[in-house]
């Protein structure tokens, strides 16, 4: 009886104690990340960072207490009174800066081969960017605070397309170009074929 009586408080234990990590969990990633706000003093778009961890504990005995920890705007206007975090509590997820581009990329097509962005990986397969001038740009290139700007100027790239184009400007000499036509099967035309006999 007092083992089936221990190993239903150890149950207990195990449940609470996950649901209990889950709930910080959430709530911790829910500000978690850099995020792009409109910034209410100049209307112009800023990158904050929320301080998920004061969030968080505040969180455990009521409503989380949001302040920032990070602004693209500080030192200079470190004393503002972060107007900015209403938009953090109405949609927290559509400021993250993985969100806004997203957002940015739905719609569009990739400047080189014209497929449509429909699924973005941004773990294994970043979509990239072609710069004004034609070289690609990763975001990983990109400074935090540039994105809008970048996000006017440049094109989409799409993956494929961005390991192929690099390897054609890194290798020149290794790329042979045929530009024969594909007929509706994804064969080569006639004509071309007639041209390798």
């Amino acid at each position: 009886m007092e083992t089936a009586a221990y190993l239903i408080v150890i149950v207990l234990i195990a449940s609470a104690s996950y649901f209990g990590v889950k709930w910080c969990v959430r709530n911790y990633s829910r500000y978690r990340g850099t995020k792009i706000i409109t910034c209410p003093e100049t209307e112009r778009p800023a990158v904050v960072e929320v301080d998920a961890l004061h969030a968080l504990l505040t969180s455990t005995v009521g409503l989380p207490d949001i302040r920032l920890e990070n602004c693209s705007r500080w030192p200079l206007r470190e004393q503002c009174g972060q107007e900015c975090l209403t938009e953090l509590d109405v949609a927290p997820g559509q400021c993250l800066v993985s969100g806004v581009l997203m957002r940015w990329y739905h719609g569009k097509t990739c400047c080189y081969c014209g497929k449509p962005f429909e699924e973005l990986h941004w773990i294994d397969h970043r979509p990239a960017l072609q710069s004004p001038v034609g070289l690609l740009v990763e975001w990983s290139g990109v400074p935090i605070e540039n994105i809008s700007t970048v996000m006017e100027t440049h094109l989409p790239v799409c993956w494929d397309c961005y390991i192929a184009q690099s390897f054609v400007r890194e290798h020149p000499d290794l790329v042979v170009y045929r530009p024969w036509r594909q007929d509706t099967t994804g064969d080569a035309d006639s004509s071309s074929a007639s041209r390798h006999n």
